[in-house]
Order: C-alpha cells, then structure tokens, then sequence
C-alpha cells in the first residue's frame, strides 16, 4: 500500500494467491487516502486449461471462501514439499520445506520462494534461469498443485461476495475461443483481465489482448486490468505498470453490489 501511495494510486486491488491477509477484515476499505479492495487469486482447472480467477470485494470471512482457500493452502505446502524432494534428487544439494516456507513468512509458500533459495544457495541466478530450467512446467523439479474446478470456485467467489475475472487469460492456452468463453459466461463470471503488461511479441499469448478485448465487450464483459505485482525483489516488480480509468472500478463495483464508497 505504501508502494501504491508512491506511485500515486488512488485506489488498488490485493489479490494474493490463494489467501488473503488477515490484515484485511473487509470487502472495500480505505488506509491513509487510498481505497483498497479485499481480493484473492484463486488457481482453477478449465477443464483440459490451467487458469486462474480473480475475485473482487470478497468478504474474508465468508465460510464458504475460507472452505475453498484452506484446502488451497494445505495443497500447496504438500506440493512444496515434493519440490524439494525432487530439487535435493535432480540436484543432489541440500534443501528443505522449511527453509523455503521462512522465506515465505506467513504467507502461502509458492514456487518464487523456493527460486528465492534455488539462488541463496548459487544453483541459478535469477528467478528466470529458476523457472525456465528447474521449476516451470515441465521441468525437473516441477510438481502440480490440486486446482478446484473454475466453475466451483465462481460459484464460491460469488457467495462470497465478489466480483470475478479471469486473470491474464491471453496465456491461457485455450484452443477454441468462443466455446471458452460460452463456458464464462455460463458459469457467471463477470469480467477479463484484458489489460495486463502482455508482451505482443510473445509466443505464449494464445490471443491478441486487443482481440479479446474486443470479443469481451460484445459479450458484456467487464474489462479488469493489473500489474500481476509480486513485490520488490521478487520476479514481477510491476506495480505501476498498468492504469484503467476509476469507471472499471465502479462497474465492478456494481457487479459486487458493493454501496458507492
């Protein structure tokens, strides 16, 4: 929120993976002049497509959220553990859960601290050479993370309060757009992450944004928009990257059913 300040926002998103902080107690809220609004980012199986969902205005204590996200948590400490099982293996070095779950302090642990260690320890170094040679997809040490389906955690998000998107959904790699986005619709997902630091040259966009976005609108399609931040140090230092007009936020707004603030 301080880095937001900073970068003359007036109103952000927090949207952690799969957990919220329990510094934050309500849907919509305001801390020293910015408005903030109690997120979450949740991965999800698309059928055959891995994905993930963004959901707006949440209530962090909605039972029914708190049902989804503890599994998620617990899944993905377990997967954690694999990894580095499968680092001390592939590598032959010496590496436990423990030590990547301190550098995640009291958030979820996730693939970024377990490349934080990967680079302590001098096997690679950056982020990148950690992702594109041990964990990414694909790679020695990669394992999966059990994923609920899109449709159960729409459904949940929306109990919940929220309003929901999916996020960066031009690195999906979905084969059939239009059927994909039938599948949206039907399941009442408000909105698409059509705004987003996409690189246009990148061989891993599945769509042009300016096509989706355009496909989204016909269809009624909220457009959402975000830096995808992780923080300082981490491997997307972006916060500032992307700006959309306050109009998105009123929509989502009315979307959630959120009172004017």
């Amino acid at each position: 929120m301080r880095r937001a300040r900073a970068t003359a926002f007036h109103c952000i998103a927090i949207t952690d993976h799969d957990t919220i902080s329990t510094e934050v107690t309500e849907r919509l809220f305001r801390r020293n002049g910015l408005e903030v609004i109690a997120g979450v980012e949740v991965k999800a199986r698309f059928g055959d497509i891995d994905g993930e969902l963004l959901g707006y205005f949440v209530d962090p204590r909605n039972e029914g959220l708190r049902g989804l996200l503890g599994p998620l948590s617990t899944s993905r400490d377990e997967r954690m553990k694999s990894m580095a099982a499968r680092c001390r293996e592939h590598l032959g070095i010496e590496i436990e859960y423990e030590e990547i779950r301190a550098v995640a302090g009291g958030g979820n642990v996730g693939r970024p601290h377990l490349a934080r260690v990967l680079m302590d320890k001098g096997v690679v170094n950056s982020f990148q050479q950690a992702f594109a040679t041990l964990i990414g997809k694909g790679c020695p040490c990669y394992d999966a993370i059990e994923k609920p389906d899109f449709r159960d955690a729409v459904r949940i998000l929306k109990a919940a309060g929220g309003a929901v998107s999916v996020a960066h959904p031009c690195l999906m790699k979905v084969p059939d757009w239009r059927a994909f986005l039938d599948e949206l619709e039907a399941a009442g997902v408000d909105g698409l992450e059509t705004v987003y630091p996409y690189d246009p040259g990148s061989r891993s966009l599945s769509i042009d944004p300016r096509l989706l976005a355009a496909e989204a609108e016909v269809r009624g399609f909220l457009t959402t928009g975000g830096s995808d931040d992780h923080g300082p140090g981490s491997t997307k230092e972006s916060l500032g990257t992307i700006r959309l007009p306050y109009a998105h936020v009123k929509a989502l707004k009315r979307a959630a059913g959120v009172e004017r603030h």
